[in-house]
């Protein structure tokens, strides 16, 4: 079973006294202790970000690591990648986390994690990267459309509701023909795919949902059902 959870927004970095979706994260695991690696790329390796998901997990039933590229624990990324049980990829730069993903064949060992059934997860930039293209901020100056690793079909837009340019550039993306249609998810809200299907959309924030954008003579934007895991 491939599995790859997409955060709009929200995990131990944006909600650190909220559990909901890294708890959510963890139990797809399937195991009581499961290994989870961070990947911090998109933010250019920052130690307070890394220090973040120390601070969290290592209150969590689980084994936390991380990878960096600046600093690379080992030489074998790929035995590195593959005794993990989890991947979680934090936000960012999504256009730097993808080239230096390929300069080192980490999106080629990501790729083999994926058919290995290790659970793929990110936030934002952690999240677009899985999709086909994207919304994103990586090159200055406003929102425009990125080619990403293409393991899920169509566009991501992450942040749907935590900035306020974020739903009309989807818009005008899709709308243009620059982005085909895809998915969007609120801040909070995180999309679980099993294989290249929708499985679940759940949520840390009662009002927070995600949204389908397709275009048929002009754009469709349709309301996911989202289920609140406070409600559990």
């Amino acid at each position: 079973m491939k599995q790859i959870i997409a955060l709009g927004g929200g995990g131990f970095s944006m909600e650190p006294e909220n559990p909901l979706l890294d708890t959510y994260i963890l139990q797809q695991s399937r195991k009581t202790n499961p290994k989870i690696c961070f990947v911090p790329t998109a933010s250019g390796d920052s130690d307070s970000y890394v220090s973040d998901f120390y601070r969290f997990f290592e209150k969590m039933p689980c084994e936390p690591s991380h990878l960096s590229l600046f600093r690379p624990p080992t030489r074998d990324l790929e035995s590195f990648v593959l005794e993990k049980d989890i991947i979680y990829v934090g936000g960012g730069n999504t256009k730097n986390l993808l080239v230096l993903w390929k300069e080192w064949g980490l999106d080629k060992i990501l790729k083999k994690a994926w058919n290995q059934s290790i659970v793929l997860a990110g936030i934002s930039a952690g999240s677009i990267c899985w999709f086909e293209e994207g919304v994103t901020d990586s090159f200055g100056g406003g929102l425009e459309p990125i080619k990403a690793l293409g393991f899920l079909k169509g566009s991501n837009c992450p942040h749907y509701d935590g900035e306020e340019d974020r739903r009309p550039a989807y818009h005008r993306l899709v709308g243009t023909g620059a982005l085909g249609g895809g998915i969007a998810a609120d801040d909070g809200v995180a999309i679980h795919f099993i294989d290249q299907d929708v499985h679940k959309i759940v949520s840390s924030r009662p009002n927070a949902k995600a949204y389908s954008l397709s275009f048929d003579n002009k754009v469709i934007e349709t309301e996911l059902r989202t289920e609140y895991l406070g409600d559990i």
